[in-house]
């Protein structure tokens, strides 16, 4: 900046105590920057303090007023351009504020907080591999050591390995240095190692407790984890300091969601949306929680928002797609195969839209465009996922060989007696969400969501940690004595106890995957209901194969996985209706949908609940559904999808194949 004379005497010394002032009393720093500016009129640095001043005192029109045209003076300036990108951002302009940041990081490609602020608006564009490179830009424009450069410089290239090897040397040399802690949980995080990420993070958080950006890591590592309540603790603190920031506050409302405070997650979502209109994602992310309230036609308009905003983020199209009752128009797929073809598209934009031209094509009934899309978008994810079929057939061989009858007698009695938890369990996609909407139709039920715990607690007990190293679940359950497996059963309840919004005695676990872990429900809470949610293999393992799942269902991806999966789900339990005979409770999806009262009343004999006419009329509840069937369930039960995969069954052969005797004997199970 070079326009306005160099200030001397004096101005200087005004000028460097205008300075000062912005830490600690921006309208005192705007007094001074003003009486500069008195004295010499268009000042650069004086008008930037002014307009510095003027943001952090909230008053961001008159900043702007200030600083756009003193931008457009200076376009080469980092510091002009900084400025101007967190006014920009602050006023939710985000496409302007990321314009911005990047003409301050061209300047300047060492300034740390250029590409800070350029990864915070890329986020909020829905740009997530964008934001991912501006942050590891940021870590390496905040460090001057060689060591730490270097590894800053393998992150930003897309080398997490390399760089956790030199931050590892780094460390035994300097174990307490915040900086490698923070970077080293960033490239172990992005290698998939998150609890590891934590410890790290965790660690350096001690050593330096205001190292914010390592805070703001920390939250997203826990709720990545599954851990909302923990995040939450760590963006209160950072909110305290940043009450406004849109990242902290979207993660907030996410975090929120997951614990089921949809009231809260919705309001601060529209909070951030009115301030932060522009950010496809945040749209995205608003629509999902109404579509959970039962809000179908705020949801749908929500999406449309985020594809209006950024046609190519494939995700909102799919989760158009994924409401189930939404009907793309032509001019609907004809944008979408527009951003198909485009050479510069993501895989996962990519994949997503594949799955939602999917839909479409199944919509109008043109079942071979509609298989295409749904193998290609398969395909294009499993090639993403490192899934080992063989170690799933492995977890069923051993469990079979350790969870026999003589175990479950020796244990009886033992574990925690409490009756609360109600277990739905089986595939995704095989009418579990309709049994627990059902259920939860009860006066005495509540429904919860799909939790995560008891795989969590079975990851712990197994002791691995990568999937390459042993595992000591599941035979690890029958050297525990009975205080271990109270324990077990206790820790299930009080970590599901934030679930629960009511003060119905029963509530439900809706996790399918569960099935590979009913040894460990019997045996910790044995007065618990385990419901094998079940459909006809086609029928099912189909569905799956054009659901794109958000997370945890690796398996269905391809057709021969997913008809191996079933196959091993179906012996597992025939295993356990040997050792535990009557312990479960099979729902068979199309004798409910032939005669519902006969089946739901023999559910709830089960469940040793009476009759209610409210689980007939299941559709009437209007609870929170956190799954791709809610909108579904929120009808009567309908026929129409029992036989609906016959429309594909000539690219069905390798699931057929895959499905082996388990389909030619469904429902019942074949001699194992």
């Amino acid at each position: 900046m070079s326009a306005a004379p160099q200030p001397s005497g004096s101005v200087a010394t005004a000028l460097a105590h205008a300075r000062r002032l912005l830490g600690v009393d921006p309208r005192l720093a705007a007094e001074q920057a003003a009486a500069i500016l008195e004295a010499v009129p268009r000042h650069a640095e004086a008008t930037l303090i002014l307009a510095t001043a003027l943001r952090l005192q909230g008053d961001l029109r008159q900043a702007l007023h200030i600083i756009d045209p003193l931008s457009r003076a200076f376009p080469q300036s980092s510091p002009v351009q900084l400025e101007h990108g967190w006014s920009l951002a602050a006023a939710g302009q985000t496409q302007a504020a990321a314009a911005a940041f990047k003409r301050a990081v061209a300047a300047e490609p060492g300034l740390a907080e250029g590409w800070r602020g350029l990864a915070d608006s890329l986020d909020l564009l829905g740009d997530s591999e964008g934001a991912q490179a501006a942050r590891a830009r940021q870590i390496q424009g905040g460090v001057r050591d060689p060591d730490l450069m270097a590894a800053a410089a393998a992150l930003v290239d897309g080398k997490p390995g390399e760089a956790e090897k030199a931050l590892r040397a780094r460390l035994a040399a300097r174990p307490d240095d915040p900086a490698a802690l923070r970077m080293l949980a960033e490239a172990v995080a992005r290698l998939g190692r998150q609890e590891e990420a934590e410890d790290l993070l965790v660690r350096c958080l001690e050593i330096v407790p205001g190292f914010s950006a390592a805070r703001q890591n920390l939250a997203t590592v826990l709720y990545r984890l599954g851990r909302s309540e923990d995040a939450l603790v760590q963006l209160e603190r950072l909110l305290a300091d940043e009450p406004a920031n849109p990242a902290h506050l979207n993660l907030k409302a996410a975090a929120l969601a997951r614990i089921g405070e949809y009231a809260q997650a919705i309001a601060i979502y529209e909070d951030v949306l009115a301030r932060h209109p522009q950010q496809p994602k945040g749209w995205m992310s608003y629509g999902h929680a109404l579509k959970t309230v039962g809000r179908a036609a705020d949801c749908a308009a929500a999406y449309r928002k985020a594809v209006d905003q950024a046609p190519s983020l494939g995700e909102a199209w799919w989760s158009l797609a994924n409401m189930k009752t939404y009907r793309f128009t032509d001019a609907d797929l004809a944008a979408m195969e527009a951003q198909l073809a485009r050479p510069d598209l993501f895989d996962d934009d990519r994949l997503h839209l594949d799955y939602a031209l999917g839909k479409a094509h199944e919509d109008a009934g043109r079942w071979a465009e509609s298989f295409e899309h749904y193998a290609r978008g398969a395909a294009l994810r499993r090639a993403q996922l490192a899934y080992d079929p063989e170690r799933n057939r492995a977890h069923v061989a051993r469990s079979k060989a350790a969870l026999t009858a003589e175990v479950f007698a020796s244990r009886a009695g033992q574990g925690c007696p409490a009756p609360d938890p109600i277990f739905i369990l089986g595939l995704p996609r095989s009418g579990s969400t309709l049994v627990e909407q059902i259920l939860a139709s009860h006066s005495a039920v509540e429904g919860t969501m799909e939790l995560p715990d008891i795989g969590a607690i079975a990851k712990r007990l197994g002791g691995a940690k990568t999937a390459r190293e042993p595992s000591a679940y599941p035979e690890i359950l029958t050297t525990l004595d009975p205080d271990q497996l109270a324990a077990l059963g206790q820790e299930f309840l009080d970590r599901t106890r934030v679930q629960r919004k009511t003060d119905r005695p029963l509530f439900i676990d809706k996790m399918p995957n569960n099935w590979a872990h009913v040894g460990l429900i019997a045996l910790a809470l044995p007065n618990a209901k385990i419901i094998d949610a079940r459909r006809h293999p086609m029928g099912c393992c189909f569905s799956g194969f054009k659901q794109h799942f958000a997370r945890g269902q690796a398996f269905s991806y391809g057709l021969e996985d997913i008809g191996r999966y079933y196959a091993d789900y179906v012996e597992l339990m025939a295993h356990f209706d040997a050792v535990l005979p009557g312990r479960v409770h099979r729902v068979i999806y199309e004798e409910m949908v032939a005669d519902p009262e006969t089946q739901i009343r023999a559910l709830l004999d089960y469940c040793g609940l009476p009759f209610e006419e409210t689980c007939l009329n299941f559709h009437e509840n209007n609870r929170a559904v956190r799954t791709a069937s809610s909108e579904q369930v929120r009808r009567p039960i309908f026929k129409d999808a029992v036989e609906h995969w016959q429309n594909y069954e000539s690219w069905l052969d390798p699931l057929k194949s895959a499905l082996g005797p388990v389909l030619s004997c469904y429902p019942a199970a074949p001699e194992f």
